[in-house]
């Protein structure tokens, strides 16, 4: 029972990690402190995407816990396993590509315009 808690709670938290990477950047907008957390979890979120050997060390953690809890495990990481699905019914090569590409792109955008709001408020003042 325990095992299955802790496997939930690994999930959990890579699901929030996740999120914070995909939206951290809105909430930079807001708080810019926040930056300091957030650009090390995309650098290391677009590591996984773009080297195919990296995995994030919470996918292993969860399938340990998960075979202790007497579940089958699954193959591939957190992505492929529970997101992708969700997104494209079957996973080609280059998803992961493309992923990391709109991700880069994504968090550029919005740090761009987080920039320009600071540079307009020092000019304010």
């Amino acid at each position: 029972m325990i095992y299955h808690v802790l496997a939930d709670l690994v999930f959990f938290l890579h699901l929030a990690f996740i999120i914070f990477v995909l939206g951290g950047a809105l909430t930079v907008w807001k708080w810019p402190w926040l930056a300091l957390l957030h650009l090390p979890s995309v650098i290391w979120s677009l590591a996984i995407q773009f080297l195919p050997n990296v995995l994030c060390p919470l996918t292993p953690l969860e399938q340990v816990l998960l075979h202790k809890a007497g579940q089958e495990g699954y193959r591939g990481g957190f992505v492929d396993h529970y997101i992708a699905p969700l997104i494209y019914p079957e996973v080609g090569p280059r998803f992961h590509y493309e992923a990391g590409v709109f991700l880069l792109v994504m968090n550029l955008v919005i740090y761009m315009l987080v920039i320009i709001q600071i540079r307009a408020r020092r000019v304010k003042q």
